[in-house]
């Protein structure tokens, strides 16, 4: 079994900043995508950000400039730089990995870690 593990929201003024950290644990040959997504209320989940095993990242339009996407592959570990934050940003954050174990290779999600942008 893999687990993956979310830390880092919380409450934050508009126009301030976040860092978001996601770590796997288990019995992991190998991460290939890992990524962000939300889910605001009454909304549909989203993709946010995601990073291959190489190092390639896609963003939202809407995070475009202002969230990073980045990964320690040491530490199994994907993270979300989240800067100049708006209010429509407000939503609980999901972390995403495809991995690879001794016995599948199958998509693994975090239990979400919530993101409130507000004065």
């Amino acid at each position: 079994q893999v687990q993956l593990m979310e830390s880092g929201g919380g409450l934050v003024q508009p126009g301030g900043s976040l860092r978001l950290s996601c770590a796997a644990s288990g019995r992991i040959i190998h991460i290939n995508d890992m990524g962000w997504y939300r889910q605001a209320p009454g909304k549909q989940r989203e993709l946010v950000a995601r990073i291959t095993s190489g190092g390639s990242t896609n963003y939202a339009d809407s995070v475009k400039g202002r969230f990073t996407i980045s990964r320690d592959d040491a530490k199994n570990t994907v993270y979300l730089q989240l800067n100049s934050l708006k209010a429509e940003d407000t939503a609980v954050y999901y972390c995403n990995a495809d991995v690879n174990t001794i016995w599948e290779v199958r998509q693994y999600w975090g239990q979400g870690t919530q993101v409130t942008v507000s004065s």
